[in-house]
């Protein structure tokens, strides 16, 4: 674990094992086509953050995370990937290990899936035996380009809990920065941004953005943290998260 400082506050960065490409725990089939579309459209992008327990045995986190994966082929999901974290940044104590990234065409496509009884299973026998933590996000974006994100891709989720009271103007400076991201870096190939609609699961982290990079590489070079320090002073808690898309088995 590092810590770097941000004036008087300073920041965790937990450097997890890559895990990529893990046999038996990343190598999946993707069941739906690479789904391409020029015109924009509107997604729901679906966040859910988990921390391993401990004493978790390594059978039962890779049987977790194959059946995440395994609920791609669910009717109501446009596209869905769980892997483990390769690199996970807060300004908090909050500490998670793994990520599940899905799209759904719309919100009763999500309840859909979370009142799905396959995903019911997978909480119930997969999920709650392994994590010690979890979290989610969701909030809505325009997405151009493939709905699906390439096996090998590399992604950076980056998650922003407001300090209470700061008013709609702050908020939208803080969105503003989060945008200009989005074309201040031309190796993102996929960026969504938006706000979470379900607080209550995301703990209070109201500012949600995605960005997608054809590696690991990519990413890495990929450093925006100057553009950050704009709206440090306006945040309560950070935290950025990186993972690699699951290889095809």
């Amino acid at each position: 674990m590092d810590m770097i400082g941000f004036g008087s506050r300073r920041t965790k960065i937990f450097r997890l094992g890559s895990g990529i490409n893990q046999p038996g725990q990343l190598n999946f089939l993707y069941r739906k086509s690479f789904n391409f579309n020029m015109e924009p459209r509107k997604i729901f992008e679906h966040i859910v953050l988990f921390k391993i327990k401990s004493d978790a045995p390594t059978s039962a986190v890779d049987a977790m995370v194959s059946n995440l994966n395994g609920m791609n082929s669910l009717d109501p999901v446009l596209y869905l990937s769980a892997s483990p974290l390769v690199r996970f940044r807060s300004l908090s104590s909050l500490t998670f290990t793994h990520m599940l990234h899905a799209r759904y065409a719309s919100e009763p496509d999500l309840m859909s899936y979370e009142d799905h009884p396959v995903h019911l299973s997978v909480i119930d026998n997969y999920v709650t035996p392994a994590v010690e933590d979890k979290m989610g996000v969701d909030w809505v974006s325009d997405l151009t380009g493939s709905i699906t994100v390439p096996p090998g891709s590399a992604i950076r989720a980056t998650l922003l809990k407001l300090k209470e009271g700061l008013g709609e103007s702050v908020k939208n400076k803080v969105l503003g920065v989060l945008e200009g991201i989005r074309h201040e870096f031309p190796s993102i190939q996929q960026y969504t941004l938006g706000e979470n609609f379900t607080l209550e699961r995301g703990r209070g982290f109201s500012i949600c953005s995605l960005a997608v990079f054809k590696g690991i590489n990519e990413l890495e070079a990929a450093n925006w943290e100057s553009e950050m320090v704009k709206v440090k002073e306006f945040l309560d808690d950070e935290m950025v998260l990186d993972c690699v898309v699951p290889l095809l088995a």
